[in-house]
């Protein structure tokens, strides 16, 4: 049997053993929904190639990138790809599936071991009057070579972990971390009416039986009608929900997918999102500073902060979730629940019917991806050219004007009677100070925490935030949040606690050692690692070692991502395990030999352990890699202080520093050495620059009031002391120290 024959025949297994029994099964009983599911992009999701599913043009096309021509042809029956393969010679590669439809269509190639790789080069579905009908690269503003981890061969364009999960139906991914092969299984090529249902056959066996009736969820895994009845109030020119939704279990099933999240453990239907995935927060560079999406995000993340889902509007609302269509064309789905004779007018969007006059114009401004696929913002906010003006971030008055600016958006709206007012005090301005260093905004984040008014998810990322700010409050705040019924506070309280010393560390989240959700037990796992557990009581001992080991089995069921492995090395250097940690470091390098992090780890353990010049040699390497990497410069400049050389050390840590966005660190330690290295009037320039940038950061404070008094500049001294103490008035040790310099500065 020819390889490509071998491979389609073992993904295709059988999965009636697990109750999975086909969408085909689904059409004697239901038959309106089959038919709109057929040929929606969910039945389309993933196809064998033959000419009538295969858009793109395989008749001797060409393709030119980098350098590299890609031939596309047929050969008998086989669709052919002539491109650069891992080695970057030519080779011939047959089309194995079809991936998606529209706007664009990506082909999956067989590269050995069980592996499918999407080809970065995609079809354009558009009609030719959009632009379309054409061959195309991904990466079209890059230099993509066979060694880059992006390329097509590459960890990141591969089907088995990137894709398959979303875009077929109960997925295996059967990755062996020993022989490094796949052995990737689906029940249904597509994304049937089992991927979101869950396996049907116990309903079909009660329905044969006439015991349907009573029967929980219909004898499926999950019920996901959730849509619910809604009505006008008198007078309400906006409906409400007559009964609320009490879970998540529709927009989490739909989460699976359309979320920027990472897979845990096996998927359960009905669960939790956090129960078998990682959620990503509201963070850069994934979306901008307001919380609107910015990278590749899809649209779970931006929903659960609107205030249609604080209303109890779920997917199934606006979208038929059988064709994947809008319940009603144009704003006749906002219609539903908004009267269309306050809404759907010029007194409201203020513009002639066309661009504009559209709801989601204003509120679901679109982002395009893929080059050619463009997604829309759901947490459907109003227009803030104000916060466009102080942040930076994107609006959707300009982005329709694009030659009109911020400022011009925003008298347009006060001259309409729209006015924010709350620019100051919004909590995307608060939160982007502190992420930017400035320690005076952790007061207003710490509100953000714990305020039921604002979205879990923006609360969640404002407590990942305060934990990498350094906040002397951050326990308190995390401690909070512990016994929330909602597991996205109580990951994020887990992961802020990893800035804390172990024994504290440990004596916050001891009580989620055993926490029902498992994305909260695996960032428990994580920040637990360096607890000593000779120092546990033998019940928490044997607590802490279950929780470990299972952290173990779901890492290693992803042991192909490199991301993954970076996270094991770092869970086994915390641990004292070094030689696991550098065989997870060695593994996420050999996965992507471009992933800087994982050399920069891997160069402070061999440093650790004494091998100063193959840390050197690793730091060397990443800096091949990434010139410009601010923690590379700021890694050699430590090095070379260890090293013995003052110059070079300076060198890189300025450039560490100039090259500093947000965060303080590698500022605050070029002015250390500054000091250190002799020179502490060029610190105290630095140091106050830094203050200045980022204010009210202890640690700078403190600098400032010692090299000051170091330089005789008494008065400075004792004016830094007593910003000081006036951030902790508790702190003794502050206390005095600003006593101490005030004495000096007048003489006493």
């Amino acid at each position: 049997m020819p390889p490509l024959a071998l491979l389609l025949c073992l993904l295709a297994v059988p999965a009636v053993a697990d109750g999975y029994l086909g969408s085909e099964r689904c059409a004697d009983c239901h038959a309106t929904e089959y038919r709109a599911w057929r040929d929606s992009h969910h039945d389309l999701a993933m196809q064998l190639p033959t000419p009538g599913t295969v858009l793109g043009d395989f008749d001797d096309a060409r393709f030119r990138y980098n350098g590299v021509e890609t031939r596309f042809f047929r050969r008998g029956d086989a669709f052919i790809v002539r491109t650069d393969g891992p080695d970057g010679s030519l080779s011939d590669y047959e089309v194995a599936y079809v991936f998606g439809v529209y706007p664009l269509q990506q082909y999956l190639l067989p590269l050995g071991d069980g592996r499918l790789q999407a080809l970065s080069i995609a079809w354009d579905a558009r009609p030719a009057a959009e632009g379309g009908q054409r061959w195309y690269h991904l990466y079209p503003e890059e230099a993509v070579d066979h060694d880059d981890p992006l390329h097509w061969t590459g960890p990141y364009q591969n089907w088995n972990a990137r894709c398959a999960e979303c875009h077929s139906t109960d997925v295996r991914k059967h990755y062996s971390p020993a022989s490094g092969r796949y052995d990737t299984s689906y029940a249904a090529i597509d994304v049937g009416c089992e991927a979101c249902h869950g396996p049907g056959g116990q309903h079909v066996a009660l329905a044969e039986a006439g015991d349907l009736a009573g029967a929980a969820a219909g004898g499926f895994p999950v019920d996901l009608t959730q849509r619910g009845a809604w009505r006008f109030p008198d007078g309400a020119a906006i409906a409400r929900r007559e009964t609320p939704v009490t879970d998540n279990r529709q927009i989490d099933s739909c989460g699976r997918c359309h979320a920027r999240r990472g897979t845990l453990g096996d998927y359960h239907y009905g669960a939790d999102l956090l129960d078998t995935h990682r959620l990503s927060f509201l963070q850069p560079p994934l979306y901008h500073a307001d919380g609107q999406i910015r990278d590749e995000v899809y649209v779970y993340g931006s929903f659960v902060q609107s205030k249609m889902h604080r209303a109890g509007v779920v997917c199934s609302n606006c979208h038929e979730p059988h064709s994947n269509a809008l319940r009603a064309p144009g704003n006749g789905v906002c219609a539903q629940c908004h009267k269309p004779a306050v809404y759907d007018s010029a007194a409201h969007h203020h513009h002639a019917p066309g661009p504009g006059s559209q709801c989601v114009d204003c509120h679901m401004p679109a982002t395009t991806y893929m080059g050619v696929d463009a997604r829309r913002d759901h947490s459907m906010r109003i227009p803030r050219p104000d916060l466009s003006l102080v942040l930076g971030t994107p609006n959707a008055c300009t982005d329709c004007h694009g030659d009109r600016d911020d400022t011009w958006a925003l008298a347009a709206l006060r001259g309409w009677g729209i006015d924010p007012g709350d620019t100051a005090r919004h909590p995307a301005r608060v939160l982007q100070r502190l992420r930017e260093g400035d320690r005076r905004a952790a007061a207003g984040v710490r509100a953000q925490v714990t305020d039921p008014a604002l979205a879990p998810l923006w609360r969640a990322t404002a407590m990942e935030t305060l934990g990498n700010s350094g906040d002397g409050r951050l326990a308190d705040t995390a401690a909070t949040l512990l016994a929330s019924d909602q597991p996205l506070l109580r990951l994020a309280a887990a992961r802020s606690a990893q800035a804390l010393p172990p024994g504290q560390r440990y004596t916050l989240l001891r009580p989620l050692v055993t926490d029902p959700v498992s994305a909260v037990r695996m960032e428990v796992a994580a920040a637990l690692a360096a607890v000593p557990l000779d120092r546990l009581g033998d019940d928490d001992r044997m607590a802490l070692e279950a929780l470990f080991a299972e952290y173990l089995v779901i890492q290693a069921k992803h042991a192909d991502m490199p991301s993954v492995q970076l996270q094991l090395g770092l869970f086994h250097s915390a641990r004292g395990d070094l030689a696991a940690a550098e065989a997870a470091y060695r593994e996420a390098l050999r996965l992507n030999p471009q992933l800087v992090p994982a050399h920069l780890n891997l160069a402070d353990l061999l440093r650790a352990g004494g091998r100063e010049a193959d840390a050197r040699a690793q730091l060397q390497l990443a800096r091949q890699i990434a010139p410009e990497s601010g923690d590379v410069l700021f890694a050699l400049g430590l090095s070379a202080i260890r090293g013995g050389d003052r110059e070079r050390a300076l060198d890189y840590l300025a450039a560490a520093a100039e090259r500093e966005r947000s965060g303080t660190r590698h500022r605050y330690v070029h002015a250390v050495a500054l000091h250190d290295l002799g020179d502490p009037g060029a610190a105290v320039r630095a140091l106050r620059g830094l203050n200045r940038a980022a204010p009210g950061n202890p640690e700078v404070l403190l600098a400032l009031a010692n090299y000051s008094a170091e330089l005789g500049m008494v008065k400075e001294a004792a004016y830094y002391a007593s910003e000081l103490a006036a951030m902790e008035p508790g702190n003794a040790r502050w206390r005095r120290l600003a006593q101490r310099f005030g004495a000096m500065a007048e003489g006493r």
